[in-house]
């Protein structure tokens, strides 16, 4: 079974496609051009960062991640979140939930529960029933993975705010669309969906003169 995987070239011919189909993407493209891949590497360093943008903003998200990274002897691995504990996280800025959640999912990667090397050559769903078996994972933080990590062309975050917002702008919606009203939009461009994601957030970021961090 071949995984589909986005480049630089398949996610330029996908935003090609998804401008032919779609009026309002291709306004965005048009006004603020292409996004790119944004991608992450497979790592735990990656999904311990996705975890501290659960429900914040990216800037917030990322001082914290810096902070955290320069303060951990070791770097952030399993081993060294392991040792420090959801107390010890705690006492570096993290919030009470968010440190339960970075050292049960270094204590699954340790006792490997979770193979975060075997996720590339596994299915979508797959990869999100994997990562949704440990606490603290969620469907968005699992989509957001599948979506920069794994370069996965169909991931959906769902319940982004960003991504709200920017359909609402995009499709003129009298309200902020729910995330199940988000996620029936986002099926028009299956098997697209994480590459009409990117030109969403593009646009909704350079609008605000703001970038990925």
């Amino acid at each position: 079974m071949t995984i589909p995987r986005l480049d630089a070239a398949s996610l330029h011919e996908a935003v090609q496609a998804l401008c032919a189909q779609d009026p309002a993407l291709a306004r965005i493209v048009a006004q603020h051009g292409p996004p790119t891949l944004w991608a992450r590497d497979e790592s735990f360093v990656t999904l311990v960062r996705i975890i501290l943008e659960q429900q914040v903003s990216l800037e917030s998200a990322a001082t914290l991640f810096r902070r955290l990274d320069a303060s951990v002897d070791g770097g952030l691995q399993p081993a060294t979140i392991a040792a420090l504990g959801a107390d010890g996280l705690r006492a570096l800025g993290v919030t009470r939930q968010k440190a339960a959640y970075l050292f049960a999912l270094a204590e699954q990667v340790i006792e490997r529960r979770l193979d975060l090397s075997a996720l590339a050559a596994l299915p979508d769903a797959e990869v999100l029933a994997q990562l949704q078996r440990v606490p603290g994972i969620g469907p968005w933080t699992a989509q957001v993975y599948l979506l920069f990590a794994l370069g996965r062309p169909d991931a959906w975050p769902p319940g982004d705010l960003a991504l709200h917002l920017a359909l609402q702008q995009a499709r003129e919606l009298p309200k902020v669309p729910t995330s199940n009203e988000a996620l029936h939009l986002a099926s028009l461009w299956s098997p697209y969906r994480a590459v009409a994601a990117r030109i969403l957030w593009h646009g909704y970021l350079s609008q605000r003169g703001r970038s990925v961090p």
